[in-house]
C-alpha cells in the first residue's frame, strides 16, 4: 500500500465535465481540456499516425523532405493573402503562402527531383463552415513526372495512411473520371461513389414533348435531365420543399414525378404521352414508389441541380465505407462573368498549347483531384514547364506582360533556365484525417482550430495591438475602424 500520497499539481474546479454537451466556443476556448476527451485524444492520435504513415512512404520512394518560406511575396492565387508588414521595410509587406506552389516548382528546377513537406498553409477566405484559415498539407511533387506518376504515387500514400490509422486495406487502382463524365453522372466535379442514382439525359425523349418547357428548353440548346432518387416516402410538402431547394441552387424550376403501378403522379403528367412515360420510366429504372426528379436548362445547371439533391436524398451518413476516386481532364480555365479565371491556377499545363490558344473556353489541362466520399481532399496538376505557354496562359487570363512582370517576373526568369517538366499533387491533410475518424468537421481533428468565423477564444486572436506597434510599423488604423474597436469594448 501506498505510504505518501504527493500532489503534484493542484487543479481548480473544472468549467465543464468531459461528459457534459458543451457549444464549441466554449470547447475551444479550453481546448486543453477539451483534448482530454477520449474521442479528441483519438482524434490527435489518428492525426499523427496518419502523417507519419504519409512520411514513411515518401522516404520509401525516395523523397526528399525539403521546407519552403513562410514569408513570401504576395502572389494572390485565388483567396486574399494574408499579410505580414516588415518593421525594418515600412510600407513593405510579406504575404503568408497559401501554398508553397511556386517555391516547389523552383526546387525541380534547382534539380530537387522529388520533394515533399507538410505544409502549414493560409487563406484569407470568407468564412466558410468547414474551411480554416491555416491548414495541413501534404505538398508533393516530381520531375519528369506526367499524370500517372502522381496518382500512382497518392495511391501509395493513401493506402498506407488508411492502413495506419482503420487498419484496413482499401482496394487498388483508384477508380477515375474525367471532370465531363464526373459532371455527366453525378453532377458534381467531386462526386460519392459510394451509392449510384447517376444522372441521365432525357433530351431525346422529351425533344417532341407537348409539354413546352421541356421540348422548348431542347429546342433552345437546352437539355432534359433526370434522376431517380428511388422511393423517398414524401408528402406533397415535402416534394415541395425539393422544388424549392432546386430554386435556391439556381434551377429554372423542378419536375417530380411518383412512380405508381397505373402510371406517374405528378402535377405535370397530364401533360406527357403514354409514350413519353413509359420512356421515362425505362430511361430511370423506375419501380413502384420510386421518386423521379427531372430539371430543364443548360447541361451544366441541370447537372449541378440535380447532382445536389441526389445527395441530399441519397448520400450516406457517416465514413464507414471509403470510396477514392481520381478526377482528371479539368477545364483549363472557368468563365466568370466577362472574364476568364483558372479552373486550378495559373500555371497549370494544358493538354494542347495550340487548342487552349484557339479555344480556350474549351480547353482541357493535365489537371486531376483526388476524391473521398464526396469531398475533395486535394489537387494536382502537370506544370507549365515552358515560359513561352506561361506567357500565354497569363495572356489569355488578361494578365498584361507588366502586370505578370510585376507579380510573377521571378519566377518566369527562373522558367528560362532549363526548367524540367514537372507535376504535383497536395493533400489536405486535415480533412483526410476527418473523414477516416468520421468526425463531423475539420475542426475535431486539429489541436487548436480557429472558429467558423476565424476566431480563437482560446488566446483571443485575432486582436488589437499597442499604438506603439502599429507606429513601428508604419501603419494608421482608420478614425472609422478604430471607433468600431471602441464602440466594441464599450
Amino acid at each position: 500500500a501506498a505510504a505518501t500520497l504527493e500532489v503534484l499539481s493542484p487543479a481548480a474546479p473544472l468549467p465543464f465535465q468531459f461528459g457534459d454537451t458543451v457549444d464549441e466556443a466554449r470547447r475551444l476556448q479550453y481546448r486543453y481540456l477539451d483534448l482530454r476527451r477520449p474521442e479528441m485524444s483519438d482524434n490527435i492520435v489518428a492525426r499523427s499516425k496518419a502523417i507519419a504513415a504519409m512520411r514513411r512512404t515518401m522516404d520509401e520512394l525516395e523523397f526528399l523532405e525539403v521546407e519552403t518560406p513562410t514569408l513570401i511575396a504576395s502572389t494572390p492565387e485565388g483567396a486574399r493573402d494574408f499579410l505580414v508588414p516588415s518593421r525594418l521595410r515600412p510600407g513593405n509587406f510579406y504575404a503568408l503562402p497559401q501554398s508553397p506552389q511556386l517555391f516547389k516548382q523552383l526546387l525541380m528546377i534547382g534539380g530537387v527531383e522529388r520533394y515533399y513537406q507538410v505544409a502549414r498553409c493560409y487563406r484569407d477566405e470568407d468564412f466558410r463552415s468547414d474551411r480554416q484559415v491555416e491548414f495541413t498539407q501534404l505538398d508533393l511533387e516530381g520531375a519528369f513526372w506526367e499524370q500517372d506518376d502522381v496518382l500512382d504515387t497518392l495511391e501509395s500514400i493513401s493506402v498506407a495512411a488508411v492502413k495506419a490509422v482503420r487498419d484496413v486495406d482499401i482496394v487498388q487502382p483508384f477508380p477515375r473520371l474525367t471532370w465531363h463524365e464526373a459532371i455527366d453522372r453525378y453532377g458534381t466535379d467531386k462526386p460519392d461513389i459510394r451509392f449510384g442514382m447517376e444522372v441521365q439525359d432525357l433530351s431525346d425523349v422529351f425533344a417532341s414533348s407537348e409539354f413546352k418547357a421541356f421540348a422548348g428548353t431542347v429546342a433552345d440548346g437546352g437539355v432534359v435531365r433526370g434522376v431517380n432518387a428511388g422511393d423517398q416516402g414524401l408528402s406533397r410538402a415535402g416534394l415541395d420543399g425539393l422544388v424549392e431547394r432546386a430554386k435556391e441552387l439556381g434551377a429554372k424550376g423542378l419536375v417530380w414525378m411518383v412512380t405508381e403501378e397505373e402510371g406517374l403522379r405528378s402535377p405535370v403528367a397530364k401533360f406527357l404521352s403514354d409514350a413519353e412515360q413509359a420512356a421515362l420510366r425505362d430511361s430511370l429504372g423506375a419501380k413502384p414508389g420510386d421518386l423521379l426528379l427531372l430539371a430543364a436548362d443548360t447541361w451544366r445547371k441541370a447537372s449541378e441541380v440535380l447532382g445536389q439533391l441526389r445527395l441530399d436524398l441519397g448520400q450516406p451518413e457517416g465514413h464507414d465505407d471509403l470510396a477514392f476516386l481520381f478526377v482528371v481532364d479539368f477545364p483549363v480555365f472557368d468563365v466568370e462573368g466577362d472574364k476568364m479565371v483558372p479552373a486550378h491556377h495559373p500555371f497549370t499545363s494544358p493538354v494542347d498549347v495550340d487548342d487552349m490558344a484557339a479555344n480556350p473556353k474549351t480547353a482541357i489541362s493535365k489537371a486531376y483531384d483526388m476524391v473521398l466520399n464526396g469531398s475533395e481532399l486535394g489537387s494536382g496538376s502537370v506544370r507549365i514547364h515552358d515560359p513561352g505557354v506561361q506567357a500565354k496562359v497569363f495572356e489569355i487570363l488578361g494578365i498584361s506582360a507588366e502586370n505578370a512582370e510585376r507579380r510573377f517576373g521571378w519566377f518566369m526568369e527562373a522558367l528560362r533556365y532549363g526548367t524540367p517538366p514537372h507535376a504535383g499533387f497536395a493533400i489536405g491533410i486535415d480533412r483526410f484525417v476527418a473523414i477516416l475518424q468520421g468526425a463531423p468537421n475539420i475542426r475535431e481533428v486539429i489541436p487548436f482550430p480557429k472558429t467558423q468565423t476565424g476566431a480563437d477564444p482560446l488566446t483571443g486572436s485575432p486582436s488589437q495591438v499597442e499604438d506603439d506597434q502599429l507606429r513601428e510599423l508604419g501603419i494608421d488604423i482608420r478614425p472609422d475602424v478604430r471607433a468600431e474597436w471602441e464602440s466594441a469594448t464599450e
